[in-house]
């Protein structure tokens, strides 16, 4: 069997990257966090990159009988012997700071012997390359500290060498030369390394930006858009009155039955089926859900957008849900029923506590709404005289009569039927909300399970 051969640029490509990985996984830690990882493979990069042209450099100088080709064969070894205890240690702090001491000394300090600022061939240029990785690594604080270093040095370094004068001399083609490959290698070293670090930063900010949006997008699907910015400023507790609105309280009857023969998993995908095709309905007719409380499903309307006609879209979102029970029974479904309850007034709505914080509504017409579900009567929906006096001239409306409702006394009540005239919305469920499927075949394996 033969195979193909691999062209020799694709080679050279996989085998450099592979040499990158290693290099860049040198003193990595599993513990570091994503910024110290890139940190750590950036200066390693970088360090690795310098140790070749230090060689060629040094060679060049001891090539034209200049001495001080040995200082750049000294710096490589130290660097090198940083990386090494850097491998072993993981001490990124002593890599750093014995790399930007020795670029900073190497190359200025060279300039002595060399005679200068222009007879060194602005070699000394090199050492700038210490502030700007202390400015990278270590931020700007611990950046300006290193450049004014380095201006001390640089500027004594040259002076110093101007007066002594050089110790050998070079040809001044040379030193011409050398002067332009220190401008355009040091600069390109310099540019490269501040084009990954605002790569990185730029990658980290988008990251950072992404994991704020889902942050927000959580905070909102727990606390009503108009509240999450008052809780992020700080404001707490938060507590609003709120004169007009409409509260629905929706129970499901025979939950404890379906409990009993339902297992965990099995009766939390039921609720869940349930409640989701709820809330999609909420979302239709902008009702704010509060809360679900086992099987039961509260929200409200008015709050915390102040609408007028608050009762009738909550008198829409319950005719919704009797929809939804329709659908069921066509379905073959006739186990679960509904129990709904309905009232209208004042409110106070909030947020209070310092922990897991929810959006809540309190006050007598918040009671009233729950005790209209449970004195209901299944598959029906219960209103307070107050509710259809807010609906009577858009929806239909059979008396119940004056019952005993238990803390409040007697109370003349009402069943919705459904809205009237030809502009009625119609509760046929939208394609989101057919999406949302029960288990139906689980309930009725439990039921011929059950004895």
């Amino acid at each position: 069997m033969t195979f193909p051969r691999m062209d020799p640029m694709r080679r050279v490509q996989i085998v450099s990257k592979a040499v990158l990985a290693r290099l860049a996984a040198v003193g990595a830690d599993p513990r570091d966090d994503e910024q110290t990882r890139q940190g750590k493979a950036l200066l390693v990069l970088t360090s690795v990159l310098i140790l070749p042209i230090a060689v060629v450099w040094g060679s060049l100088y001891l090539i034209f009988g200049s001495p001080v080709g040995y200082v750049p064969f000294v710096y490589a070894l130290v660097l090198l012997g940083a990386i090494i205890a850097f491998a072993r240690t993981r001490n990124f702090a002593f890599l750093l700071y014995v790399s930007l001491v020795d670029i900073l000394l190497a190359p200025t300090l060279s300039m002595v012997p060399l005679g200068g600022f222009l007879p060194s061939g602005g070699v000394g240029l090199w050492g700038i390359l210490a502030p700007v990785g202390a400015l990278v690594f270590s931020g700007p604080r611990s950046g300006l500290r290193w450049y004014v270093t380095y201006l001390a040095v640089f500027i004594t370094s040259g002076v110093a060498g101007q007066i002594a004068g050089a110790a050998s001399t070079l040809p001044e083609w040379f030193t011409s030369t050398m002067l332009g490959l220190n401008v355009a290698v040091g600069g390109s070293i310099v540019f490269v390394l501040i084009a990954t670090f605002l790569g990185q930063r730029d990658r980290a900010m988008d990251a950072l930006a992404r994991e704020q949006e889902r942050s927000e997008r959580l905070l909102l699907n727990v606390l009503p858009r108009e509240i999450a910015p008052r809780l992020k400023a700080g404001e707490n507790p938060i507590a609003d009155a709120y004169e007009h609105a409409t509260v629905l309280y929706a129970d499901i009857v025979g939950s404890t039955m379906l409990a009993e023969r339902l297992d965990a998993k099995q009766l939390v995908a039921l609720l869940n089926g349930i409640f989701s095709r709820f809330d999609l309905l909420a979302e239709r007719y902008g009702v704010e859900k509060i809360r679900t409380i086992g099987d039961n499903y509260m929200c409200v309307a008015g709050v915390p957008r102040l609408r007028a006609d608050h009762a009738q879209a909550m008198a829409r979102m319950a005719l919704g849900i009797r929809a939804y029970l329709d659908e069921l029974r066509a379905a073959g479904e006739d186990r679960i029923d509904f129990r709904i309850g309905m009232n209208s007034g004042p409110c106070v709505g909030g947020v209070i506590g310092l922990r897991k914080f929810v959006f809540d509504i309190w006050g007598d017409s918040v009671n009233t709404a729950s005790r209209m579900e449970s004195h209901s009567v299944p598959g029906r929906i219960h209103l307070t005289d107050a509710t259809y006096e807010l609906i009577r001239d858009e929806f239909n409306c059979e008396p119940r009569g004056t019952i005993e409702v238990k803390g409040k006394g007697p109370m003349r009540t009402w069943f919705l039927v459904g809205e009237r005239g030809p502009d009625a919305e119609s509760p046929r469920p939208s394609r989101d909300e057919r999406s949302v499927t029960l288990p139906l075949e689980t309930l009725g394996r439990a039921e011929r399970a059950s004895p």
